[in-house]
């Protein structure tokens, strides 16, 4: 009887099939990836303000203030009593502007959530303010 001996190599057939497969998927999964990338407009290129507008500042808490076209500040408690604030300095101009604001410091969902509610209200013409530097 013959004496088996042991090989000391290892078979790297079976490590180049994985890592070609891995290959193949990322090549396949990386063109459909998004990236969250959003062009943001400076405040160079913005328009100036109208002459008449209505303005709600949205503050760090997620507190609300409505400024008529004289700029006469009246607190709001939320968003339901938004559109019983905003609705009547409006009148029967339904291409009044409304210019939504917010701090710095205020969470991007509080003011999303003011400009869906704007729109929703039929106004025609609704912007985000821009500080121009």
């Amino acid at each position: 009887m013959r004496e088996r001996r042991l090989k000391n190599e290892i078979n790297v057939v079976p490590y180049i099939d994985v890592m070609l497969v891995l290959l193949v998927i990322f090549m396949v999964t990386t063109p459909m990836m998004t990236t969250g990338s959003v062009d943001l407009p400076t405040s160079g290129t913005a328009p100036g303000k109208p002459d008449k507008y209505l303005k709600v500042q949205v503050q760090e808490d997620g507190t609300l203030s409505v400024f008529d076209t004289e700029g006469k500040e009246s607190k709001v408690k939320g968003l339901k009593e938004l559109k019983a604030t905003l609705l009547p300095l409006r009148g029967d101009d339904a291409k009044m502007p409304v210019l939504v604001a917010g701090d710095k410091e205020t969470r991007y969902k509080n003011v999303i959530e003011v400009l869906d509610e704007v729109k929703k209200m039929d106004f025609q013409r609704v912007a985000l303010e821009t500080a121009v530097k």
